[in-house]
């Protein structure tokens, strides 16, 4: 019986660490990566736009009504979980803005923010992407973990992982 109480005694002392480390944390981060595909920046602009279909974290997606002129849409994670998304800026084919606006049904994430996609011709051919995310992480223990052992470039880095099986080529990941 002591071996059990010092075990959740001692798991209780490690979340309650996380916890205020976490608090210690800024809740907003900025995080970029940049990728050079090769193709056009039409092309690239028209896969980052349509149905993420291609994405390996995305299980299922729809299109919601429009809200205050803004498009609209979730997106259904490997973990079952339905998050909106809404386009706040749309300049084809260089600049998309996308927002996570919430959860369905009761908007209440853990985290929010903004993804901006950069789309420049690349010197010799090509597309140069830059992602920024502009995040917010309003759990300690997430904004703990995220800091701490997932980073906050891996969901871009993923993202454009993803963008390279979906055109067939590998993809080298920058700062």
């Amino acid at each position: 019986m002591k071996w059990v109480l010092l075990v959740v005694g001692v798991l209780v002392l490690l979340v309650g660490l996380a916890a205020m480390v976490g608090a210690i944390l800024p809740r907003g981060h900025h995080a970029t990566r940049k990728a050079r595909l090769r193709v056009s920046p039409e092309a690239l602009y028209a896969v980052i736009a349509g149905p993420p279909d291609w994405r390996t974290g995305v299980k299922s997606f729809g299109v919601l009504p429009d809200e205050d002129g803004r498009k609209r849409w979730w997106e259904e994670d490997t973990h079952r979980q339905k998050i909106t998304f809404e386009l706040v800026e749309d300049r084809p084919p260089t600049r998309i803005a996308v927002r996570i606006a919430g959860r369905i049904p009761d908007g209440d994430l853990p985290f929010g923010g903004t993804w901006t996609f950069e789309i420049a011709p690349a010197p010799g051919g090509g597309s140069d992407l830059r992602i920024h995310e502009d995040g917010e992480i309003s759990n300690v223990i997430f904004r703990f973990m995220a800091r701490f052992f997932f980073g906050y470039t891996a969901s871009i880095e993923g993202y454009l992982r993803d963008l390279g099986t979906k055109f067939n080529q590998p993809v080298e990941i920058e700062q």
